[in-house]
């Protein structure tokens, strides 16, 4: 199944999916909370900065860009400062804004969150204030809004519908945006609002409510996966669609199809941090597999993976592709094995690097492996959680002026051995004469070279420290060497 993420990862690149729904800014008001106010007995915020997010269905689109596809979207804002902002955020994402239509006395959604900064770090949202009109908008803009719609469908294979209960979703846009994508034979995929009511989302393909949205519109407790398993044809029932994805956070989702089929799809636990985003990732990821061709099921495995990842962030904050690519190599890196190129090696270090893991890097020819290298490599892994050697191809090593027919193993073989050490992570095979490059695209926290470079220029080493990682020198094992080796084995034979 991971590799078949990947591929529709891949495939997903540079498709385009259709967002309408809720745009709205989300305002962050971040401050250092030191006191308690004499007027009342609340913390006294200290602004000391300010930060604006699409939210809402722009967050939908920010998080479809950032997986590589592109978004068209139509919805409503008010002709004001936040509307210029919205539109603003979404032309940075190259996102197709054509459909956001500007209505006269209404205005643009805004939420605003007001975080602490406990010990000027650690973010803490003490309220949030919203400026909004909920109400149902005019026949008249669900017409033009689904007008334009209908028209950014054509250049679409996937639909999102981002319902935040904030009036744009009426049941004349709904219906009009699913009966116009059913004909064109495209994949409508709905984030209900927190209602009992699903009737405007009927006939979609699939919607993705969370476990507590479930519980609202069945009526239900649903508090395992037994539970929801056993009440599959009810909560479809209540959905009204051909599918539901019932997301259920640390225990994955569940997807139930027609005849009430009920298929479990488990994720990783995480650890939450916050949950805002998770819902509109979810829609997201789901809709770039299906518009790459994926299955649904395969749709939701990759959403867990991006939701997984989204609750590990305050706020709203877009996943791109490469964490996603990062995360499924990282959890699959068993079967990948340790020898990588350079292009499937740095979104897992990236992911690494995210759970605050320390990297080191080395590097040689490693021609024939003996105790010294094996010190080596224990050595080097004790400054760091993670080592990757860079390995001199036979192109590389043969420009190094080895001498004698070296390197004598072919760099194949020798990536194989040094991938059977439990000290060594990762193995790359370089063609330069020196790792140079390969360092500047690692970025290692350590680099570590034989206590022979003492005194000499070592290469990477000024980009190391400059970038705030250290050099270590390595002890050598007296009287081992691969030159020392060879000598003997050739005097002995």
């Amino acid at each position: 199944m991971w590799q078949r993420l990947l591929e529709l990862l891949d495939a997903g690149q540079g498709a385009h999916v259709l967002v309408v729904g809720d745009f709205m800014i989300d305002r962050y008001l971040y401050g250092d909370a030191e006191r308690i106010s004499p007027e009342a007995p609340v913390p006294v915020l200290r602004v000391v900065g300010e930060e604006d997010a699409l939210g809402g269905a722009g967050s939908v689109a920010a998080d479809i860009a950032a997986l590589g596809a592109v978004p068209h979207c139509v919805g409503i804002t008010g002709q004001d400062a936040e509307s210029g902002r919205i539109r603003a955020l979404l032309g940075k994402l190259s996102a197709d804004i054509s459909g956001l239509i500007e209505v006269p006395g209404r205005p643009t959604t805004r939420k605003t969150r007001l975080v602490g900064l406990a010990q000027h770090r650690h973010r803490q949202q003490l309220i949030r204030v919203d400026d909004e009109s909920a109400d149902p908008v005019a026949d008249a803009f669900a017409d033009v809004m689904l007008g334009h719609a209908e028209k950014l469908m054509t250049q679409c294979r996937a639909v999102c519908i981002e319902d935040y209960n904030k009036g744009v979703v009426t049941q004349r846009l709904a219906q009009g945006v699913i009966a116009a994508a059913m004909r064109r034979g495209l994949t409508v995929l709905v984030d209900p609002a927190s209602t009992n009511d699903y009737s405007r989302y009927a006939g979609a393909t699939v919607i993705t409510p969370n476990r507590t949205e479930t519980e609202k519109v069945t009526g239900l407790r649903l508090r395992t996966i037994d539970s929801v398993r056993k009440n599959a044809a009810v909560i479809r029932d209540r959905c009204r669609t051909d599918h539901v994805c019932v997301t259920l956070d640390a225990d994955g989702a569940a997807l139930i199809g027609p005849d009430a089929s009920f298929e479990h799809i488990p994720t990783k636990e995480r650890d939450v941090y916050d949950v805002t985003g998770a819902g509109d990732e979810v829609l997201a990821a789901m809709a770039l597999a299906v518009a790459a061709g994926g299955t649904l099921r395969e749709a939701v495995a990759l959403a867990n993976v991006a939701g997984g990842l989204e609750v590990e962030k305050f706020g709203c904050v877009p996943i791109t592709r490469d964490e996603v690519v990062g995360e499924i190599w990282l959890e699959h890196h068993e079967a990948l094995g340790k020898v990588r190129t350079l292009q499937q090696l740095l979104p897992e270090l990236a992911r690494r690097r995210a759970r605050h893991e320390k990297i080191a890097f080395t590097n040689g020819c490693f021609d024939l492996i003996h105790v010294g290298h094996v010190e080596n490599f224990r050595f080097c892994k004790q400054h760091a959680d993670v080592l990757v050697v860079g390995l001199n191809s036979d192109a590389s090593v043969r420009s190094l002026d080895k001498g004698g027919n070296r390197p004598i193993v072919e760099q194949d073989d020798r990536a194989k051995v040094l991938a059977a050490l439990s000290d060594v992570d990762y193995v790359v095979i370089f063609d330069e004469p020196t790792p140079q490059a390969l360092i500047e695209a690692v970025r290692p926290d350590v680099l570590l070279k034989g206590q022979d470079w003492s005194g000499k220029i070592i290469a990477g080493q000024e980009f190391v420290e400059k970038n705030g990682g250290k050099v270590v020198l390595v002890p050598l094992v007296e009287g081992r060497s691969t030159t020392s080796l060879i000598d003997k084995i050739r005097r002995d034979g």
